[in-house]
């Protein structure tokens, strides 16, 4: 044994030696060896890092991934170990033994901590790319200027903080520098203009302020300059207009001001200018006509008048045109139709009217055109998809009028088609045969005639058709509407529509039918229960007769909205309605319903306005079911009788007792108690009410169990006695907004010092408590899309419209089924109400909160998007480049970029139009954000 372990040490001690001989001719694997030790690399991406039981006298680090070294394999002159999935904090000494090293490559790892100064130290390096990790920290300064040889310095989308490294000017080689996408403040030196080689900047993505220096018109040799997304202030310096050789210039996102200056249009060989989202204003330059080679220009999202320039029909490779988002006015110019490159041309939320040009599409390749929301007139071009690529045509919100262009019919590659709110008219000439990729057609809100197409079944991928408010469209429903494979959404309300609802065959993915205010006829199909994802049924104001179906009831989980109301239906309601956990509304109002109303807490919260209007029909919340055998007329008549003295015995200490809780009430407040119930609340009393809670609570807010076992939360508001009449009619346009995402009000007591308001409880939690709990995408977008359902329904449904005021995570609260609903809307206007007088104040309060409510609509779908991360966000993420938020969001969201997982990457899609929205919504400028309608359509398409 002694002699074995002899053996063994032996054998240590030369491994040792072996190892000691093979670094002392080798410092390069050695030194590559200590910093992989101090590496987090949890997918062994670096596993090859070995060295091999070989004689010494060779650079094994040569072998190992990510190693370049020289034609010898004695030096290593590159290091590249990007994309491997690495992390944590690197020390840096071991760079001192690459001193020929050229080329270091760190980018897209997770690498943190301050960036070593041992770096700067490779006098050698040509390329330094430490990209997309999360170095920290300030950037070191005073030792960058020793890279002498530095030709690139990408350092994107990092922690960096502080001022930007002034010493980067001295670099004459650099030809890139990317420093974007950081936390890098102060100003733009002025020094960056004295750059003799660069070619490339990118300074975008970080909290740069002050002037932007006229020093860089200085730069001749630079192609490529992006530096917005930051908080600039002042005008764009018109030396800029001295960078001869730039082709990309992007300044987006920077908070500039004043007019664009005329000498940009000495920059002849730009390709793209990106100006959007500033606060410019004066004229578009109609000089821009010499930059010829111009191919994108985007100046949206500012405040720009005028007319789009007539000279811009020199711009005969301009592809993009985007004035979207301004205060331009007047026609656009024939000539812009001449253009033969222009693929996309969005002019939308502006003043410009008259015609579109005659001839658009007819020279160039359209793709794209987005005019809405603008005051155009006339007819659609005829040739705008003569040549067959068309896939966007958004005409909605204008005063054109006749026909459809038939040329519609035959562009095959339309995917959307939005038309509504115009006042087109005709028969709608579409051929959906000949449109395979249709996807979304919207013609609401117009004149046609003619009847509803009847081979709209032949479009394979239709989701969505909305073809509601044509007063004189008529015809029927075509019989092989529900067998649309796609078909999700179909609307034909207030359209003179006739005839029966054709049969229900197969309509899996439909999920909501709007067909109210029509005259159809006939009853309603059994079959409807095929349609298992139904979740909204509106067939109101119609002429249908017959039953209800039981298997609306038994069948349809999903359904949370039927409105039945206004027609001749007969017979009972559906005792298993009472079970439907998912039911939010159900109205039978106006029809010809007899029995009782089925037992179940959902049906007796509808309020008395769901069930009116059928004498025969009683059972709570309407009038008791009267009894069908009299109490003292049969064999039980002693014991019946018995019951009724308990009976009067009760109601008489009930009266007593109420009589003492109305005299105690008198005596403590100031005038009596009355009591205003809406829609869900049964006929309570004042004293009820009063006597289910301690009013002498100081809390605002607290919980109340009414006397037939309803629990509410209720809300105290004080008031003065000459506001009561304002507050209480303010306080019924409350109690009377019906919608499935807002909490209801059930009604007030009050006298003439406060009001109580009863609201139902939602004992489910809010928003901010569910923040932060792990919940999968499709969960965040219901929940996205239930708020703005809420929001859309208070600004556009009532009249005047009701402001929420106080829109947050914690004001969102949800039911058991865990469908968001808006808590406190209207209440901080409520308030206002108390202390304000003048009339027209509340005008412009209202205004205000409209228009803060949809800045709040973005900043909560920033919250929801980051997994409660970001708050009152809306500032920052309009001064970080979009791909730096979506980045983070990505991995907020477990989303991993570039994925062939088709789920994967519908959701990696998704989030990035939620995201848009989101930005939308929160623009500086309040009238530069869009309507909550306008939000809620953007966000609808998506999955309906």
């Amino acid at each position: 044994m002694e002699l074995f372990h002899c053996l063994y040490i032996n054998l240590l001690l030369i491994s040792s030696l072996f190892v000691a001989a093979i670094f002392a001719s080798d410092p390069y694997s050695e030194a590559l060896l200590s910093l992989k030790s101090e590496l987090i690399d949890d997918f062994n991406s670096l596993d090859d890092w070995l060295v091999p039981a070989a004689a010494p006298g060779k650079v094994y680090a040569c072998s190992w991934s990510g190693v370049t070294c020289n034609k010898n394999n004695t030096i290593v002159v590159g290091l590249n170990l990007s994309m491997k999935d690495l992390g944590g904090v690197l020390s840096g000494k071991q760079f001192n033994v690459f001193n020929e090293l050229a080329d270091l490559n760190l980018s897209h790892n997770s690498f943190s901590g301050h960036l070593p100064v041992d770096i700067f130290n490779l006098t050698n390096l040509r390329s330094l790319d430490i990209s997309r990790n999360n170095f920290s920290g300030h950037f070191p300064g005073g030792v960058l200027s020793g890279l002498k040889n530095l030709v690139v310095l990408d350092a994107f989308s990092n922690s960096f903080s502080g001022p930007l490294p002034v010493e980067a000017s001295e670099l004459e080689y650099l030809k890139i520098l990317n420093l974007a996408g950081s936390y890098f403040s102060g100003s733009i030196p002025s020094q960056y203009g004295s750059f003799q080689s660069l070619e490339f900047i990118h300074l975008a993505g970080n909290f740069l302020n002050g002037e932007i220096p006229a020093e860089l018109g200085k730069l001749k040799t630079v192609t490529h300059m992006e530096i917005g997304y930051n908080s600039y202030q002042g005008s764009i310096p018109w030396q800029l207009g001295n960078m001869s050789e730039v082709m990309y210039l992007d300044i987006a996102g920077a908070n500039l001001s004043g007019s664009i200056p005329k000498q940009l249009s000495n920059l002849t060989k730009l390709e793209s200018l990106f100006l959007f989202r500033n606060q410019l204003i004066g004229m578009v330059p109609e000089e821009f006509s010499r930059i010829s080679g111009l191919k994108s220009l985007d100046l949206s999202d500012n405040q720009l008048s005028g007319p789009i320039p007539e000279s811009f029909s020199e711009l005969k490779n301009l592809r993009l045109l985007s004035l979207m988002y301004n205060e331009m006015s007047g026609t656009v110019p024939e000539s812009l139709a001449q253009l033969p490159s222009l693929e996309i041309l969005f002019i939308w939320n502006n003043y410009f009217n008259g015609s579109l040009p005659e001839n658009l599409g007819r020279n160039s390749n359209l793709r794209w055109v987005d005019v809405s929301t603008n005051n155009f007139i006339g007819k659609i071009p005829p040739d705008i998809c003569s040549r067959g690529v068309l896939f966007k045509l958004i005409l909605f919100s204008n005063n054109f009028a006749a026909s459809l262009s038939p040329s519609l019919s035959n562009c095959s590659s339309l995917v959307r088609l939005r038309l509504e709110d115009n006042s087109f008219s005709g028969e709608i000439p579409l051929n959906f045969k000949q449109l395979p990729e249709i996807t979304y057609i919207d013609l609401s809100n117009n004149k046609f005639t003619g009847g509803i197409p009847t081979d709209m079944s032949q479009a394979p991928k239709l989701q969505y058709l909305n073809l509601s408010n044509n007063p004189e469209l008529g015809g029927n429903i075509p019989p092989q509407t529900w067998s649309l494979p796609l078909l999700q959404n179909f609307s034909a309300s207030a359209s003179n529509i006739t005839g029966n609802l054709p049969p229900f065959k197969s309509c899996k993915s439909i999920s909501v039918i709007e067909l109210h205010k029509n005259h159809l006829s006939g009853s309603v199909p059994e079959s409807i229960s095929n349609c298992k994802a139904l979740g909204r049924i509106d067939l109101a104001n119609n002429k249908l007769v017959g039953s209800i179906p039981e298997k609306l009831a038994t069948d349809l989980n999903a359904l949370s909205v039927l409105d039945l109301s206004h027609n001749n239906l007969s017979g009972t309601i559906p005792a298993k309605f009472g079970n439907a956990s998912n039911l939010l509304l159900l109205n039978v109002s106006f029809n010809d319903i007899s029995g009782s109303i089925p037992s179940g807490k959902a049906l007796k919260l509808m309020g008395t306005s769901a069930y009116v209007g059928n004498p025969r029909l009683c059972g709570a919340p309407l009038k008791p079911c009267p009894s069908s055998v009299s109490i003292l007329g049969s064999k039980g008549s002693r014991k019946k009788l018995i019951l009724v003295l308990l009976l009067c015995v009760g109601v008489v200490i009930f009266i007593a007792a109420s009589l003492v809780g109305i005299f105690f009430f008198r005596r403590t407040s100031k005038g009596q108690w009355k009591m205003v119930s809406f829609p869900g609340l049964p006929r309570f009393t004042a004293n009820d009410i009063m006597k289910s809670f301690n009013s002498t609570d100081s809390a605002s807010v607290c919980k109340a169990i009414l006397p037939t076992g309803i629990t509410v939360s209720v809300k105290k508001i004080e008031w003065g006695a000459k506001r009561m009449g304002i507050m209480s009619e303010f306080i019924t346009r409350m109690g009377n907004a019906r919608h499935k995402n807002l909490v209801r009000l059930l009604g007030f007591c009050y006298n003439k010092r406060l009001a109580y308001l009863l609201y139902d409880y939602l004992p489910n939690g809010n928003l901010a408590e569910k923040m932060k709990m792990k919940r999968d995408w499709t969960s965040k977008y219901k929940t996205l899309i239930g708020i703005g359902r809420g929001l859309c329904f208070l600004h556009h449904d009532c009249y005047p419209a009701i402001p929420h005021g106080d829109l947050k995570s914690s004001n969102i609260v949800f039911d058991e089924n865990m469908e968001p609903h808006l808590a406190e809307f209207g209440y901080k206007y409520l308030i206002q109400l108390a202390n304000r007088r003048d009339s027209g104040e509340f005008n412009n309060a209202i205004r205000e909160e409209l228009c803060m409510d949809i800045y709040g609509f973005g900043e909560i779908i920033v919250e929801v998007l980051t997994n409660g991360r970001l708050t009152n966000a809306g500032s920052s993420i309009q001064n970080k480049p979009r791909d730096v938020v979506l980045r983070e969001i990505y991995m907020d969201n477990e989303v991993v970029v570039g994925d062939h997982d088709p789920t994967n990457s519908s959701q990696e899609e998704e989030i990035k139009l939620v995201l848009d929205v989101a930005l939308l919504c929160t623009k500086t400028n309040p009238s530069d954000r869009p309507s909550m309608e306008d939000a809620l359509k953007l966000l609808k398409p998506l999955r309906k």
